[in-house]
């Protein structure tokens, strides 16, 4: 399989709108299972299907950037020198104080016009919206923010009715956890269950469904019936 350029626009988005689904993904990986599995024990099939990724991290320029929590990223590459993407992923920043920088508009709609994935978590959908890319597409939205973007972006299909909507190559999370959901998502679609359990086993993460619900991973019984365990380590 080829190798997946995944890449993140570096503004001032919220710490764990990105972190939490690129340690996710990153766990998904085959270098990081084949690292493990000096660990405990890893299907051999497992490792063979799962993905491998090369991040990029986006800036207009490699200034570093400050981000939620006092924290700060340094770009590892520009949009002018950044390779083709894959999935570019927006976080969440204030949508009040953010400004979309045209650069980054315009490496936006020539993702998303190329049919590229596009992901957003938390009021990343409306970095998305401010792009044009949203209009007349069913997104979410951090539900803090519904009120404020269905004003601001009223030419998008605003809805707050599940934890991530997906609109042809668009996929819009509600929220920082609700991205990993999302995500998990994606992965067992793509990658199958077992890529998805090992990834979450490495995080101690349990992942929802798209109602935010804990039915993802399937449970265990005993002989009598009885659910043994929710958790994902049960299975190992």
């Amino acid at each position: 399989m080829a190798r997946i350029q995944f890449g993140v626009l570096a503004f001032d988005y919220q710490v764990l709108d990105v972190a939490g689904p690129t340690d996710l993904l990153t766990c998904a990986s085959r270098e990081l299972m084949e690292g493990l599995r000096y660990l405990g024990p890893i299907d051999q099939a497992i490792i063979d299907h799962a993905p491998q990724f090369d991040f990029h991290h986006i800036g207009i320029t490699r200034d570093p950037v400050r981000l939620t929590s006092s924290m700060s990223i340094v770009p590892t590459t520009t949009v002018d020198e950044c390779p083709e993407l894959d999935i570019l992923l927006l976080g969440g920043p204030n949508p009040i104080t953010f400004e979309l920088h045209q650069k980054f508009a315009d490496l936006i709609r020539r993702h998303v016009a190329a049919g590229k994935l596009l992901f957003t978590n938390c009021t990343g959908a409306s970095v998305a919206a401010a792009a044009g890319v949203l209009d007349g597409k069913n997104a979410t939205v951090n539900n803090i923010e519904f009120e404020y973007a269905k004003k601001h972006y009223p030419n998008v299909k605003w809805t707050v009715e599940k934890k991530w909507v997906v609109d042809g190559n668009i996929w819009t999370g509600s929220g920082a956890v609700a991205g990993m959901d999302m995500f998990s998502h994606w992965l067992k679609e793509n990658y199958g269950m077992d890529v998805l359990i090992q990834a979450a086993l490495a995080l101690d993460y349990e992942p929802r469904d798209i109602n935010g619900l804990l039915n993802v991973i399937p449970k265990r019984y005993d002989a009598n019936g009885q659910q043994i365990s929710t958790h994902v380590f049960s299975y190992y």
